[in-house]
């Protein structure tokens, strides 16, 4: 069987419910191994309307070379997410290998919180401009922003584009002759 492309969703409690399953489902349907990942070894979190997601991996029991990108959602779970260190780890070193890093909504606390912020121009949920600003970003508001590897989307209604532009860009490191991470049982 042929590697797929393998993409981490970070899951904390009260994500925001759209921005985990409308990007899993998307990816999946796409033919790429989605991975949901979390930070405190809990195998169920609920969503900020109440919805459950069952967790498939600690971030104890994986690693970036074995994904081809990482998606952070929104909600209130990211400035959860920040407070690991293996997850901003996690996130960073994805980036700096030059793979795909996409964040919706406040799912930018994760990216300035890991370092990734200063020079990029990025979008985020209105309310958290000033803190990706002050981290030394160049914020535009704009429904999906691609700066290299980094991609951000605003809120769940840019989440069409925010998919076609992380699908699109995950394709294309594969094909600019980046292999698939190995798939891993």
């Amino acid at each position: 069987m042929a590697n797929k492309i393998r993409v981490a969703i970070l899951i904390e409690d009260l994500y925001q419910d759209l921005e985990v399953w409308y990007p899993l489902l998307r990816l999946r349907e796409e033919g790429f191994e989605v991975v949901t990942v979390e930070p405190n070894g809990r195998k169920e979190y609920r969503g900020k309307n109440g919805y459950p997601i069952e967790v498939d991996k600690s971030i104890d029991q994986v690693s970036s070379k074995d994904f081809d990108g990482v998606v952070i959602p929104g909600g209130w779970a990211p400035d959860k997410l920040r407070l690991s260190k293996k997850v901003l780890q996690f996130v960073r070193e994805i980036f700096d290998q030059g793979k795909i890093v996409s964040s919706i909504c406040h799912g930018g606390w994760v990216l300035a919180s890991a370092g990734l912020c200063k020079g990029k121009t990025l979008t985020s949920y209105i309310a958290i401009k000033d803190d990706l600003v002050h981290a030394g970003a160049n914020f535009v508001d704009k429904e999906v922003v691609r700066d290299g590897n980094l991609i951000t989307s605003r809120k769940p209604d840019d989440l069409p584009a925010f998919c076609r532009e992380t699908i699109r860009a995950l394709k294309e490191n594969v094909g600019a002759g980046f292999k698939p991470a190995p798939v891993v049982a």
